[in-house]
């Protein structure tokens, strides 16, 4: 691991929470029905095994997205209701440059680079698991770290 640097970005809030379970309708039970979630929109990708409900809670900038998802296939890959809390999102002022930063300290990330996520945002994963050439990772929980849009830096107070 190379000497740590100042950090070159920050992270802002908790932008997402990805549940998954086998069958998303008594997710939605429990979130929608029960405390009032929104459901905001749909997303499903073979690719990514995934039909999910995309929800939230707040206002503006403190809005929290909250992902109802299923496998579209049980047996297949990846296994979103495996793990019933899926992974967490973070708002990050700079993504470009947070990943740059992240992988010379020794961050793994997932496969996948940075790309467009189910909400519209650049995204990219930091893998749950560590390994010899990246010794820092999520110990197991699924990182998404999310490109803030500019009336999001304001609120949160980016750069």
């Amino acid at each position: 691991m190379t000497q740590q640097q100042a950090r070159p970005f920050r992270v802002l809030g908790i932008q997402q929470v990805a549940i998954g379970g086998p069958d998303k309708s008594r997710l939605r039970r429990l979130w929608v029905d029960m405390l009032g979630l929104e459901v905001t929109g749909h997303f499903r990708s073979e690719r990514e095994n995934v039909d999910e409900d995309i929800c939230s809670m707040g206002q503006g900038a403190h809005r929290v997205e909250v992902d109802l998802m299923e496998p579209i296939d049980p047996q297949g890959k990846p296994a979103v209701h495996a793990t019933p809390l899926n992974h967490i999102g973070l708002w990050i002022d700079d993504l470009p440059t947070a990943v740059e930063w992240l992988t010379k300290q020794g961050v793994r990330f997932a496969p996948g680079g940075i790309r467009k996520g189910a909400a519209g945002h650049d995204i990219c994963f930091l893998h749950p698991k560590a390994n010899d050439e990246f010794p820092i990772a999520g110990e197991g929980v699924l990182v998404e770290l999310v490109q803030a849009p500019p009336e999001v830096i304001e609120a949160l107070g980016g750069r």
